[in-house]
């Protein structure tokens, strides 16, 4: 687990991480669809989220989804995700 540290204009690998109680400010962030990382109680500030490889690959699936008349189901995904279902 990675505690209280500051990230400053940093490119961050966060497949696979827990970050505790850090800071992140004008950081490119990126997932690249391995193990889902953990934020506790972390703050963010002015932050790129890039999403490469399988996260890539699987943004690109949602959209050609979306583009052939599959809007219902990313759209019920997206609603799960922000929890609007509830």
């Amino acid at each position: 687990m990675i505690t209280s540290t500051n990230y400053n204009h940093e490119t961050v690998a966060l497949d696979g991480e827990h970050f505790s109680a850090c800071e992140f400010r004008g950081c490119r962030l990126v997932y690249s669809g391995g193990e889902a990382p953990i934020f506790d109680n972390c703050r963010f500030e002015n932050c790129e989220w890039k999403f490469d490889d399988a996260a890539e690959r699987t943004l690109a699936h949602l959209k050609l989804v979306w583009n052939n008349g599959g809007k219902a189901p990313v759209q019920a995904l997206i609603k799960e995700i922000t929890g609007g279902g509830r």
